[in-house]
């Protein structure tokens, strides 16, 4: 396709998408099952009008698919509802952790025995499909600061965590072939990856978070009474966590989820003090409103910034696959995946809490895969995966993200009405 080509495709679908809207809502079907459909039919199925090559093109893929998911973590991280409480944090932690290394765990062992693949390379692809998307569930995702569904607020929190609690899993799969350092018995990787990366990548995010809320409240508020530009404050943040995540070898994806959760739960906070001094009765009904705070300014034009890169990446997929891109090896790990893999590592990690059997039942299902699988893919690409195994790799993620936008897509909306209509 020509460049003007791409212009009238894209405007014309979003033109399509914004004059639709509300019959779309109306629905049974989501935004992205169009953007799948319309990349299918242009693409190489269909009507061949473009091919995007993951392969050839990996680097460019890595990168867009990085800036899409920290956009999209800290959205989801300045949505998280305050005063930050352990005991409701409690399930979607062990969702991130327990239940992301048992996926791995079941997936890597499908695929050792059904696929064939070197134990390394399964490894890899546990990781890679193991974590579920920010992205792409919009849907499940909690909507808004004042949002308390429970639902809705483990689901996305869980999607913001384990973005980053995937990646020890893919450089363990790496490790075993031969690709990364692990040490001996695996210390450096239990102690650098593991450990040091987790808890060091935390710790950056929440000292960024609460540095930059302390920074633009005391702005805001007198003597100074600046305005600040919310939007770049927030893509600001994103940026210095991020690449001094990276520079310190820690998670970035985990720092930027939790310095939006900082940012947010600090300038809860202040606004709380505000109230205490002041003794504002106005306040207590409504802390989120009567102060401007940076994670609410900022979160409009990120959400923007996720619905644009949303409509790309997904356009991107369709051009991607072939007919012969369905092959049984790649349904067969969607299908595992999806009936089997994640909800037996949900049910598996939720044991020991209090049980609430219609959300783990909820939470069970609704594991959406999307650009978060494509980075990890990508990143390993990019750090040598040979030939054959990427594009043995990239078949079956491909075709997992693709059914992943279809099943969940056409069934988040009745499952989700009718847990809502039976919470009532």
């Amino acid at each position: 396709m020509t460049n003007p080509q791409w212009f009238i495709l894209v405007g014309g679908l979003l033109l399509l998408m914004g004059l639709t809207h509300t019959l779309l809502k109306r629905s049974a079907i989501t935004s992205s099952i169009i953007y799948l459909a319309v990349g299918i039919i242009v693409g190489p199925t269909v009507l061949n009008l473009f091919h995007f090559n993951p392969l050839k093109q990996s680097a460019l893929l890595e990168i867009l698919t990085e800036v899409v998911v920290l956009v999209s973590l800290f959205s989801a991280g300045v949505k998280m509802p305050t005063p930050f409480k352990l005991s409701r944090w409690q399930r979607p932690i062990l969702l991130a952790t327990s239940s992301m290394a048992v996926t791995v765990m079941m997936v890597a062992t499908f695929a050792y025995y059904f696929l064939g693949l070197p134990i390394g390379a399964c490894v890899l692809l546990g990781a890679i499909l193991a974590p579920t998307d920010p992205v792409l569930a919009t849907d499940i995702q909690t909507r808004h600061h004042g949002d308390r569904d429970s639902l809705r607020f483990t689901l996305t929190s869980e999607a913001g965590m384990n973005d980053g609690s995937a990646f020890p899993f893919v450089m363990l799969g790496l490790a075993l072939l031969g690709l990364h350092q692990v040490g001996d018995f695996g210390l450096n990787w239990l102690l650098i990856d593991v450990l040091w990366a987790t808890i060091a990548g935390v710790g950056i995010g929440v000292a960024g978070g609460i540095g930059l809320a302390h920074v633009g409240w005391k702005l805001r508020r007198f003597p100074y009474k600046h305005d600040l530009l919310d939007d770049f404050l927030g893509l600001g943040l994103i940026g210095i966590v991020y690449g001094i995540s990276i520079m310190a070898h820690t998670w970035g994806f985990l720092a930027v989820f939790f310095a939006a959760v900082a940012l947010r739960q600090t300038e809860s906070k202040l606004a709380k003090a505000t109230q205490a001094t002041t003794n504002d009765a106005l306040l207590s009904t409504d802390l989120d409103t009567v102060e401007p705070t940076i994670s609410e300014g900022s979160l409009l034009f990120k959400e923007h910034l996720e619905r644009l890169s949303e409509v790309l990446l997904i356009l991107l997929i369709g051009g991607t696959l072939f007919l012969n891109s369905w092959s049984w090896q790649a349904i067969s790990v969607a299908l595992f995946l999806f009936t089997i893999a994640r909800p037996v590592s949900v049910f598996i990690g939720l044991l020991g809490t209090t049980p609430n059997w219609r959300i783990s039942g909820m939470s069970a299902w609704f594991g959406v895969r999307g650009i978060g699988s494509l980075y990890y893919l990508m990143y390993a690409i990019q750090h040598g995966l040979s030939e054959e195994l990427a594009l043995e790799l990239t078949q079956i993620t491909l075709i997992v993200v693709a059914l992943s936008i279809i099943v969940h897509g056409v069934s988040v909306k009745p499952l989700m009405n009718r847990f809502w209509r039976k919470n009532k």
